[in-house]
């Protein structure tokens, strides 16, 4: 297996790393911020679907390039790097990756075109809870005639405060806690009875809380078959954590190459602090693990280009990895930094407050570590 980027890939790497860091560098980032645009930025969005970026995972048949996760996974990780606030994962990648996986042929030849061009935007309403927990969903479909009502909400969606269309998992039999009984609907957000409620989170990328009442779907934006979308959603939410831990690899990476330039100006006691033999250890750490998860994100990009039967796996392997180290360099980062790390001045803040919001979407470190223990048996 080997992990190593091919020709096209690199250059992929090479210009969305080069775009972020002109277009959206963190300065950006802090603009949104101020302007309480909470994180919705149609303008760069349009801009990089213009470059082919929104329909990487999209086939060729519906406009997009087929490119493959290994090649999304680099933008993801090049965003990461500025904390970027665009759709690409949830639209690029999961609306991309539901509709591939689960969409019939019409939703595909509707949908898809749209992504590829950068026409429309989605997010994945799966979680109820303060806690990621995608079986235990109350929110019921009840079939009537043609097409399901909808009644229940949905808490942190992320990207649900201006998407156009929702991915929506809800209950058409079993009880909460059931893999079985779940299925998965397309809702447009304008829909009479969808009420989204805005989120100021502390990454500043924003997310929605959404509740339906009596929300009327047509059966033919059922995604997958009745009430076996509990599969489905597990594997898009696998693309999804292996999507993310892409992106806060490119976090973590940033933040210890800030830190790592930090300590190679900073000077107390009339040295460089960087020649400190326990700051040195620290690093030395922070870089071993940033090197371990680098391997975990692209073995499970990787898994997922294969079609391997180790994909849950992977996903859980990758994301536990990704957040226990972006939560540590970022920790360092504030530590390291001292005071100033502490003001809003200087980025360390933003790449913190992103780092534990991540950490918690799609699962946490210790439910990936759960998940992964029981998957192997354990």
């Amino acid at each position: 297996m080997s992990f190593v980027l091919n020709e096209e890939q690199q250059m992929l790497k090479d210009a969305a790393t080069a775009y972020v860091a002109d277009a959206l560098p963190i300065t950006h980032l802090r603009k949104l911020r101020d302007e309480g645009r909470n994180g919705h930025d149609p303008e760069s969005w349009k801009a990089m679907a213009e470059m082919g970026w929104a329909g990487i995972l999209v086939p060729e048949a519906q406009g997009g390039s087929d490119f493959g996760f290994t090649g999304l996974g680099q933008i993801l990780e090049a965003q990461g790097a500025t904390l970027a606030a665009t759709p690409m994962l949830q639209t690029a990648l999961i609306g991309a990756s539901a509709l591939v996986l689960g969409g019939s042929t019409r939703q595909q030849d509707v949908y898809l075109p749209k992504i590829a061009a950068g026409d429309i935007t989605l997010a994945l309403a799966c979680d109820e809870g303060p806690h990621h927990s995608p079986a235990v969903v109350r929110t019921s479909a009840t079939k009537e005639g043609d097409s399901f009502h909808l009644a229940g909400k949905k808490t942190f969606v992320a990207n649900g405060h201006f998407a156009d269309m929702l991915i929506v998992s809800a209950r058409t039999g079993g009880a909460p806690g059931d893999a079985s009984g779940i299925s998965l609907f397309l809702v447009p957000a304008n829909s009479d009875g969808v009420d989204v409620t805005a989120l100021n989170t502390i990454d500043s990328h924003g997310a929605a809380n959404v509740s339906f009442d009596g929300v009327v779907v047509p059966s033919a934006n059922l995604l997958g078959t009745e009430g076996n979308g509990g599969e489905l959603l597990e594997a898009i939410l696998d693309r999804a954590r292996i999507g993310l831990a892409a992106e806060m690899l490119g976090a973590a990476d940033a933040a210890f190459r800030m830190t790592h330039d930090y300590l190679q100006t900073r000077k107390q006691f009339g040295r460089l602090i960087g020649s400190f033999q326990s700051l040195q250890h620290r690093a030395a750490t922070m870089f071993s693990e940033l090197e371990l998860t680098r391997s975990c994100v692209a073995a499970a990009l990787s898994a997922l280009d294969a079609n391997r039967n180790d994909i849950r796996e992977m996903a859980s392997l990758a994301k536990a990895r990704a957040a226990e180290t972006l939560h540590l360099v970022t920790n360092e980062m504030i530590q390291m930094h001292g005071g100033i790390g502490m003001t809003d001045a200087h980025d360390a803040g933003f790449f913190i407050k992103r780092a534990r919001v991540a950490e918690a979407l799609y699962g946490g470190e210790s439910f990936h570590r759960d998940r992964y223990a029981s998957l192997n048996g354990f």
